[in-house]
């Protein structure tokens, strides 16, 4: 799995920007604690490469996709727990039960800064679930 701060990222797609060049559909990895986000490891030298070639060119923008064979396909998240196409209250609900999770283990460890590090995580997250009920509560929409 990727981490970030402690918390597992979320694999997606997105449009990354290289000096005036964008580069759309570049495979990302998120994270939904501090919101970092990096190229996928696995195809982090092909995004260097082509980034480079782009702005060389003069391209104001390209497709990952169009240039980089899909080499890793559905394997490319597969170690990732969740993707950014997933319901957002699972995804956040997810994060919380592995956070809770590496807790117990920290206090089995008897390894405070750990335990820090999770409570920070969980407050975050926690403050994140509560707004999307809220959001949810006040559009009528009672899912949880």
């Amino acid at each position: 799995m990727s981490f970030c701060c402690g918390a597992s990222m979320i694999g997606t797609k997105g449009t990354l920007r290289h000096i005036g060049t964008h580069i759309h559909n570049v495979p990302l990895l998120f994270c939904p604690v501090c919101h970092r986000v990096e190229v996928h490891y696995m195809v982090e030298s092909e995004y260097e490469i082509l980034a480079e070639y782009a702005h060389g060119d003069g391209a104001p923008e390209v497709d990952f996709q169009d240039y980089v064979d899909d080499k890793a396909g559905a394997g490319l998240y597969e170690n990732c727990v969740n993707l950014e196409s997933e319901d957002p209250s699972d995804v956040v609900r997810n994060q919380i039960d592995t956070a809770l999770d590496l807790l117990s283990v920290a206090k089995r460890l008897q390894d405070t800064e750990w335990e820090m590090q999770l409570k920070k995580r969980l407050t975050v997250l926690n403050e994140r679930r509560n707004k999307m009920h809220k959001k949810a509560f006040s559009a009528g929409n009672r899912k949880g």
